[in-house]
């Protein structure tokens, strides 16, 4: 049930991160501009909420449904992935050099997603 509640309140963190910056897009020159580094990497964030959100809710659904648990490692690699990539996003949006530490959560999502396939299609 972790990544169940884990993946809902990382939808609701993507809503409300969508609508705060949401409120500046309209500004031709918000972070310099719609191609521009900080500005991308900051709609990567958004999306990151959402998108590792929903695969957690997925995870969640499919323990139930499947009266299962996954590895631990399988667990807590998805919701630290989900936790890290947008927080990534959001520190390189605010000091690029940030970017260099992706092989975080690219890292813990690797180990989960690992961890899920080990466990099968039952």
């Amino acid at each position: 049930m972790l990544n169940w509640y884990f993946g809902w309140c990382s939808i609701i963190a993507a809503f409300a991160s969508g609508a705060i910056i949401g409120l500046f897009f309209y500004c031709d020159q918000f972070l310099g501009g719609y191609a521009s580094f900080r500005r991308r990497i900051l709609r990567l964030g958004h999306i990151a909420l959402a998108a590792l959100g929903m695969m957690n809710v997925l995870v969640g659904i499919d323990q139930l449904q499947r009266n299962l648990e996954y590895p631990i490692l399988a667990q807590w690699g998805l919701i630290l992935g989900g936790i890290t990539m947008p927080a990534m996003c959001f520190l390189s949006a605010w000091r690029p050099v940030f970017r260099h530490l992706f092989f975080i959560p690219v890292a813990l999502l690797i180990v989960g997603a690992i961890e899920i396939l080990k466990v099968g299609p039952r």
